[in-house]
Order: C-alpha cells, then sequence, then structure tokens
C-alpha cells in the first residue's frame, strides 16, 4: 500500500512539475486550419506537453505572403466545410477551443493567436513562448518564401518579438483531418506524422537549448523536409544549415569544412533524408549574415547538424 501511495505521488509531483514547465506556442499555417498536417502537428506538439493554441485560416490561403486583411462572415463554408456559410469572421471547434479560424490571411491568424487567443484567460493569459507556422503542405525555399503565407505568418510573430519557425515539407496533400483517422496508411497521412514528430524535436531542440532570447531579434528559421519517399522514419533524417538562396560570393558561417553554405533546394533534393535549416531575416525573408548564422547555429548544435555526403 505505501508503495503505490508513493508511486501515485511521484506520479502526481511529476505531473504538476510538466504542467508548471510547459510553455505556450500559437500554430498557424497558411493551408487552412482542417487540414491533415495542421492538426496532425497540433496534436504531437500537445501530446510532447506544450499548452498549444492553433489559429489559422478558415481556408487554404496559400502564396498570401505578409498580406493583410480585414476578418470577414464566411461567404462560403471553412474548409471541408467545417463552419457554415455566414459563420462569423473568428471562431472556433464547438469541442475544443484551442482550436480556432480567422476568416482572413494567414498573418492576420497569426496576430490573433498572439496579441488576442494567447492572452485570453481561457488559454495562456499571456503572450506565447514560440510560434510554430505549419509545417506547409509543399516546400518553401529560395524565393518561394517571398510569397509563402506560412513564412509570412512566422515573419510578423518575430517582428511582434514572439519568436518563430517556419516548416515546409515536399510530401503531403490539402485533405481533411479527418483523413488521419480514416486513411492512417495515406501518403498524406504519414507525412503529416513524420514531419509533425520531426518538428516537434526541433522545437524541444531550440526552446530547450539555453535561455531567452531563444533566436536573435527580427530573425525566423525556414525548415524544409524532403519527400518522404524512402525516408518513411523521423530516425532516417538528418540536419543540414543551409541558406535560403545559393550564393557563393558570400561568406556564411563556417560548418564543414567550408564557409560557403548549400541552398535549401540542394539540401533537400540531395540523396538522402537531408532537412534544411536556414536563418532569414523577418523582414527581407531571406539570408541573414554570418554572424546572425552562427547565432542561430549554436541555438540547434543539439540537432545535431550533419553534412550532405
Amino acid at each position: 500500500m505505501l508503495h503505490s501511495q508513493v508511486l501515485v505521488a511521484l506520479v502526481s509531483l511529476a505531473t504538476s512539475f510538466a504542467a508548471a514547465s510547459a510553455q505556450n506556442l500559437v500554430i498557424s499555417n497558411d493551408d487552412g486550419w482542417a487540414t491533415a498536417q495542421i492538426r496532425a502537428q497540433f496534436d504531437a506538439l500537445t501530446g510532447a506537453g506544450y499548452d498549444v493554441v492553433l489559429s489559422a485560416p478558415a481556408i487554404n490561403q496559400s502564396g498570401k505572403g505578409s498580406q493583410t486583411t480585414t476578418p470577414q462572415v464566411l461567404t462560403e463554408p471553412c474548409q471541408f466545410d467545417t463552419c457554415p456559410v455566414g459563420s462569423p469572421p473568428f471562431g472556433f471547434n464547438a469541442s475544443d477551443p484551442r482550436l480556432n479560424y480567422v476568416n482572413a490571411y494567414p498573418v492576420d491568424a497569426a496576430n490573433y493567436g498572439i496579441n488576442v487567443l494567447s492572452l485570453s484567460p481561457q488559454h495562456f493569459g499571456a503572450r506565447p513562448d514560440f510560434l510554430v507556422s505549419g509545417p506547409n503542405i509543399g516546400p518553401n525555399v529560395d524565393i518561394l518564401t517571398q510569397y509563402s503565407g506560412t513564412v509570412g505568418a512566422a515573419s510578423a510573430a518575430s517582428l511582434q518579438g514572439v519568436p518563430a519557425t517556419a516548416f515546409s515539407g515536399v510530401s503531403g496533400a490539402q485533405v481533411s483531418y479527418t483523413t488521419l483517422t480514416s486513411e492512417p496508411d495515406a501518403n498524406s497521412t504519414l507525412a503529416a506524422r513524420i514531419y509533425s514528430q520531426l518538428t516537434v524535436y526541433f522545437v524541444d531542440t531550440l526552446l530547450g537549448s539555453c535561455g531567452p532570447p531563444v533566436l536573435p531579434p527580427a530573425v525566423i528559421v525556414n525548415v524544409n523536409y524532403p519527400s518522404i519517399t524512402d525516408c518513411d522514419d523521423p530516425s532516417d533524417y538528418k540536419w543540414v544549415f543551409a541558406r535560403n538562396r545559393k550564393n557563393d560570393t558570400v561568406v556564411d558561417v563556417q560548418t564543414c569544412g567550408s564557409d560557403h553554405l548549400p541552398s535549401e533546394v540542394e539540401v533537400i533534393l540531395s540523396e538522402g533524408c537531408y532537412a534544411s535549416v536556414s536563418a532569414i531575416s523577418a523582414q527581407t525573408k531571406t539570408d541573414v549574415d554570418a554572424a546572425t548564422q552562427g547565432v542561430v547555429m549554436q541555438k540547434l548544435l543539439g540537432l545535431p547538424f550533419s553534412c550532405l555526403n
């Protein structure tokens, strides 16, 4: 009996400690609030012990970059008929108020999550510790970062002082979150599950690396996962520090015996399961200088980084 009481007490203490130390995250994207990808990521982060609020567009808003608009009453149903025509500009899942939509653009959804939902006593009662944007369905590399709403949402958070990272993956599809259970072996489900686990590992590494600041001011990290073809287990993946755009005339942070980083495109198209990790400006959405790259790389040494073969 005593042993059982001690065990219960220890479990209770561990649970209390985990709750007390849990970090508050907002998750957003540009593909929409009801895709398999975003819901799998929400579940994975929640399952890892984070307090998470999802705030994403009511419908697919890919390609909106950093544009903003005024949220409007729905003139068409929410994505995958998750809310009817005439629904208010802001809404949430009736069974889980942590799942929220905004009928506007990705930046607007991220801002709502940061400045309204997070501050609500129903959720954190404070600004979030971090914003996860994505994983996007499809890569956001090179010039695509200029137009990506996923990158735009992360950039908007960073410019408000909330550290953020944009995640994207080559595999996946615009399908409903319901397919996660109805089609557990579908390529879209497998991609959502694999990328979600990788993102949790990345967030654990970054937020657990050291104290604030999590990232330099106005700097985000852009992560791109390769195709899951021949990379069907999270343990298969390796992380490569890269630059957004190829430029052999610029000196980068020293790594892998070189001061010229591979581009994101080179990394995710390389033979092997390589994920690209780039430090980019939240304002220009492209590469930062070598010194800033070095700061970000130090924050993420726990991944650990690999070199391309």
